[in-house]
């Protein structure tokens, strides 16, 4: 039996999030958890996603952070709170079950939401049966991560762009570890994951970009990722977005107009890769260690020097005029 455990961080989110909540209990697939952690709202949320437990007891679990934790740790913990959950109730079960009785072996997944998005019905469904077309390709025990496309939409969801991708000009090919490390692919509202790669976030990581990231690495280095083509929910443009869309004209003149803040990306991109090295040295292919050191390792290096690690492992972006503004800007 699969099991899907939902991950969804909460902030300040009462315009939205009843409606990204209606939007999963549509789902056609039937076996999830929506975990949702509060990281402080100031606002009604609490008010709300009470009243959704009250109806839902056996689908909806709900934590209050004790202080704010930021997107990232909110996100990554609540992965981890998930999961120690989830083998505590097996591991009762497994005691108060009788010797003659067969159980059920139960595989968890796992998905982050966010709380302003509104999920097709069909997500999950599609999502799985990704998933489970990579585990029968590569193994269970294998790290999977697969993400899908996403309807670009306003606030009152009428669509702006059907390809979230083909709008930000993002190859999704391109995902394996260099090109992972430099520029990442997957956005979390839309990405699965298995246990098997649940299992390899045993450190919480304090220089990850951004959560979905920090799984795509894990990923890259350790398994494989998986893009479906299909957009599987409706991805909510407004002000208060942490991470959001732009038009790829919009995002040239930003990094024309920002050359300090385009240097100061890279060197964050450079630490997570530094702490992704120190974190799971021990236990990457050497192929991969190499590269991810290489990585964390570049700006300790001249001019000259930058250039050829980029081109000689491959921390690329995607397409030719992003990777002038990264030669430009190293």
């Amino acid at each position: 039996m699969n099991r899907i455990n939902i991950i969804l961080a909460a902030y300040n989110g009462e315009k939205y999030i009843r409606e990204q909540i209606e939007s999963i209990l549509k789902s056609n697939y039937k076996n999830w958890k929506l975990w949702i952690f509060d990281d402080g709202s100031a606002d009604g949320t609490h008010r709300i996603v009470e009243e959704y437990v009250l109806r839902y007891p056996d689908k909806i679990i709900f934590r209050c952070n004790p202080s704010n934790k930021g997107v990232i740790r909110n996100f990554l913990e609540g992965v981890q709170t998930a999961a120690d959950y989830n083998n505590s109730i097996q591991e009762d079960e497994a005691v108060v079950a009788d010797e003659d009785c067969e159980t059920e072996t139960v595989t968890d997944y796992y998905m982050f939401c966010d709380q302003d998005d509104v999920w097709m019905s069909d997500k999950i469904d599609k999502t799985i049966m990704q998933m489970k077309k990579e585990e029968r390709k590569y193994g269970q025990d294998i790290p999977v991560a697969v993400f899908t496309d996403a309807l670009v939409v306003d606030i009152n969801l009428n669509i702006l762009n059907r390809s979230f991708y083909k709008c930000n000009k993002l190859d999704t090919r391109k995902v394996d570890l260099p090109h992972i490390m430099m520029e990442n692919k997957l956005i979390g509202c839309t990405v699965m994951f298995n246990e098997s790669l649940r299992k390899l976030m045993h450190t919480q990581p304090a220089n990850a970009r951004y959560h979905d990231w920090w799984v795509a690495l894990i990923a890259a280095a350790f398994g494989h990722i998986s893009f479906l083509p299909s957009a599987t929910l409706f991805y909510r443009q407004h002000g208060g977005n942490v991470v959001g869309s732009r038009n790829f004209i919009d995002y040239i003149k930003d990094r024309i107009s920002s050359l300090p803040k385009q240097r100061e990306v890279i060197y964050k991109t450079a630490r997570q890769a530094e702490e992704f090295y120190w974190i799971y040295q021990d236990d990457m292919p050497a192929k991969q260690k190499i590269q991810v050191y290489s990585m964390a390792d570049m700006l300790n290096h001249n001019w000259i020097k930058r250039r050829q690690l980029v081109l000689k492992f491959g921390f690329m972006k995607t397409g030719i005029l992003r990777n002038l503004g990264l030669l430009f800007i190293l």
